[in-house]
């Protein structure tokens, strides 16, 4: 049952031309995000504002993140990619440590840790991610949904026997923040790309971290903008970084950030729990339609629906009109708050032709 909210803000906010189901992928750009970039990128080039941007879209962009994450904003990092949180993540670890993920996670999640060529890897499969942490596991690195077939975490049993083994948690919210709820405090660290599930420009994303854990990571991206006192630490080395998580903020896009603001505010207006309910409610349906054309879908109740071995048909619905993605084999449609059941009914049909 669709809300007055979702209603009002997919008449007002959204012009998508396609029956836009690749959120997955990339997210649509909400207007009023779309209008804060241009208004920024016209300031600039009329040569009317001091700078570049403004930092207090960036810490308003951080807030909103940090109400949608269940944390404080003192535990909000901002930056420009998950690979790069990640990095900075990798870079905390001693020689030898051991690094568990999911067999076929998303490359930004384990590259950072696998590049160093000193840690150890292993991999298991996710539903057995919980049961592979072991004395001597380091870090436990995983997506909260896979981006290859939406396929949603165990959470509270990875985080369970990460806490008996005494292991570190990264989860990667960047397929779920937004739809799905998110308790950002539970994990040691946490990396969202903003740029999907919250309708934000790509060049956004965000890293939390508990304040046990920023004990031992390196603010290795330490710049002004990481420091205590922005404005008076612009020359020489930074005097005193930030106190909280500031401290491992990256330089920012700012178009991006300006863009997240408004995007972050209007999911914040909604709530996740509403989009949850909008969402999943919408992949129930397509799931039910595929079974009912003979293509089992992944199972399950993630906003993202895998078919396997139908990835072929993509280019087809494409050409239809119904943007979706093909990953790992898989056809791969995602829900958010834009879309109708019209819109399931629609990439149905042209499945079944």
């Amino acid at each position: 049952m669709e809300t007055s909210a979702i209603d009002q803000v997919r008449a007002g906010e959204f012009a998508s031309e396609t029956t836009y189901l690749n959120t997955a992928s990339c997210g649509l750009l909400p207007r009023r995000a779309v209008e804060a970039v241009r208004r920024l990128a016209d300031e600039c080039a009329a040569g009317v504002r001091a700078g570049a941007g403004s930092f207090d879209s960036v810490d308003a962009a951080r807030a909103g993140f940090a109400r949608i994450a269940g944390v404080a904003p003192t535990r909000v990092a901002v930056g420009s990619s998950v690979a790069t949180h990640v990095g900075l993540i990798a870079a905390s670890l001693p020689p030898g440590a051991e690094v568990l993920a999911p067999t076929g996670e998303f490359a930004s999640v384990v590259s950072p840790f696998a590049v160093r060529g000193d840690l150890r890897m292993r991999y298991v499969p996710l539903a057995g991610l919980a049961e592979a942490v072991r004395p001597g596991t380091a870090l436990v690195a995983f997506s909260a949904v896979q981006s290859a077939d939406g396929r949603v975490a165990g959470l509270e049993a990875v985080r369970e026997a990460a806490a008996a083994h005494g292991a570190r948690t990264l989860l990667d919210a960047s397929q779920s923040a937004g739809w799905l709820p998110l308790d950002a405090g539970a994990y040691d660290y946490t990396v969202t790309g903003g740029f999907k599930f919250l309708l934000s420009p790509r060049g956004a994303s965000f890293l939390t971290v508990t304040e046990d854990a920023q004990e031992n990571l390196p603010a290795l991206h330490a710049g002004w903008v990481a420091a205590e006192d922005r404005w008076n630490s612009t020359y020489g080395p930074v005097g005193k970084l930030a106190v909280d998580a500031r401290r491992f903020d990256e330089p920012v896009a700012f178009l991006a950030y300006h863009g997240a603001e408004q995007s972050l505010a209007l999911l914040n207006g909604i709530g996740v729990d509403a989009v949850h309910a909008h969402a999943t409610g919408l992949a129930a349906r397509f799931r039910e339609g595929l079974a009912s054309l003979g293509h089992e879908a992944v199972p399950g109740t993630s906003a993202i629906v895998a078919v396997p071995g139908l990835g072929g048909r993509e280019p087809a619905l494409s050409a239809a009109g119904v943007m979706v993605s093909a990953r790992a084999g898989n056809l791969r449609a995602a829900f958010h708050l834009y879309n109708t059941e019209a819109d399931v009914d629609h990439a149905l049909d042209v499945l079944s032709g």
